[in-house]
């Protein structure tokens, strides 16, 4: 059967096309891999924040600042992954909110 032409013979655009959500697999999977990427990431952040504060304590205690300075930017690099990690499970939840309401 051949399919119909996407202009009328008016010369308008049919306007009746939608997408196919059932293509797309189940959000609930895609939310349980999500969090569970997030819980990893949020434990090897609190991990890291953890070693590179004792690094920072042990380093400037004994007066090295060329380690002490690296453990302080390894801090602020795992606080700034558990910040991003955080923004990545809003933005993901806000764009399934989003695409089951359309």
């Amino acid at each position: 059967m051949p399919q119909p032409s996407p202009i009328h013979r008016t010369g308008i655009l049919r306007t009746d096309v939608f997408p196919d959500f059932g293509a797309v697999g189940d959000g609930g999977t895609l939310a349980d891999v999500v969090g569970a990427l997030l819980t990893l990431v949020l434990i090897v952040a609190v991990l890291m924040v953890v070693v590179c504060a004792i690094a920072w304590a042990l380093a400037s205690s004994a007066g090295n600042y060329q380690a002490a300075t690296r453990a302080r930017i390894g801090v602020w690099i795992a606080v700034g992954s558990a910040g991003l990690a955080g923004a990545g499970l809003a933005w993901a939840n806000f764009l399934m909110d989003v695409g089951g309401g359309l």
